[in-house]
């Protein structure tokens, strides 16, 4: 895929990278990527994505901006409040990189349109602040046997994992569900929302640009994916760790009684 001296010049600081170079580019140029919300998580990534040159962005969102978005959620203004979002981030990626589409999808995605709707996409980042969501986005990743990057944020920490469930693992067994890291949602008000509970701001810039990163790196194909892998962020003490998981055979999506 040719580069125009525009793309040459803009993707510069990606072309002399030996892990990415010409071919690496010319995925991401190719890739169709979904992001499942525009809020904390989504504007950084959707930001990054579009700086990075992934061709076409789907952005799926229901939601106004409000006043309340701007401490975190960046790729909207102060003169975009009352805007739907994916309006607001479809004009932030404009003015970003030109190069890139937009695909805007304004609706909440669920079981009943989920799996339509992601198996027109190469792979998928959910940013949505809610399980009943992430359960629709994971299983239908894996009906529609599209790879999944896949984050959540706290009050001052976060977390981030990748899931290709379609897939096995090099001991031959299937990788990892969403369901079989969270088997069950937690109890119907144990997780107190953004709004009761707060958060960081400058938090869900980082899980969001850690997002865009494991992205890139699946479409670019270089490094190791957090496949069978949790990363979790601390904000207060600064750390970062990795818990391993691995599949199991009695969760409802593909365990062994399916």
């Amino acid at each position: 895929m040719a580069f125009s001296s525009d793309e040459v010049e803009r993707y510069a600081r990606h072309l002399v990278l030996r892990e990415v170079g010409g071919p690496g580019q010319a995925r991401l140029q190719a890739a169709r990527v979904l992001v499942i919300g525009a809020g904390g998580l989504g504007a950084p990534l959707i930001q990054y994505l579009a700086a990075a040159g992934i061709g076409t962005i789907g952005i799926v969102d229901d939601d106004t901006v409000s006043l309340s978005n701007l401490q975190r959620q960046v790729i909207h203004g102060t003169p975009d409040i009352g805007r739907p979002k994916i309006d607001s981030a479809a004009d932030a990626v404009a003015r970003l990189n030109p190069h890139v589409r937009i695909e805007p999808h304004l609706m909440r995605i669920d079981v009943d349109n989920a799996v339509a709707l992601i198996g027109r996409y190469d792979i998928v980042a959910d940013g949505s602040d809610n399980f009943a969501t992430r359960y629709a986005v994971s299983d239908a990743c894996f009906h529609a046997k599209r790879p999944l990057v896949t984050a959540a944020l706290g009050q001052f920490d976060g977390t981030l994992t990748t899931i290709r469930a379609h897939e096995t693992g090099p001991d031959g067994r299937p990788n990892p569900t969403y369901r079989c890291l969270f088997p069950n949602p937690p109890p119907p008000g144990s997780v107190p929302a953004c709004a009761e509970a707060g958060v960081l701001g400058a938090l869900a810039g980082v899980m969001g640009s850690l997002m865009a990163m494991e992205v890139i790196r699946a479409v670019a194909d270089f490094g190791e994916p957090l496949v069978g892998r949790l990363l979790m962020v601390d904000a207060r003490s600064m750390r970062f760790e990795t818990l391993g998981y691995g599949w199991d055979e009695g969760n409802s999506l593909n365990g062994s009684a399916v």
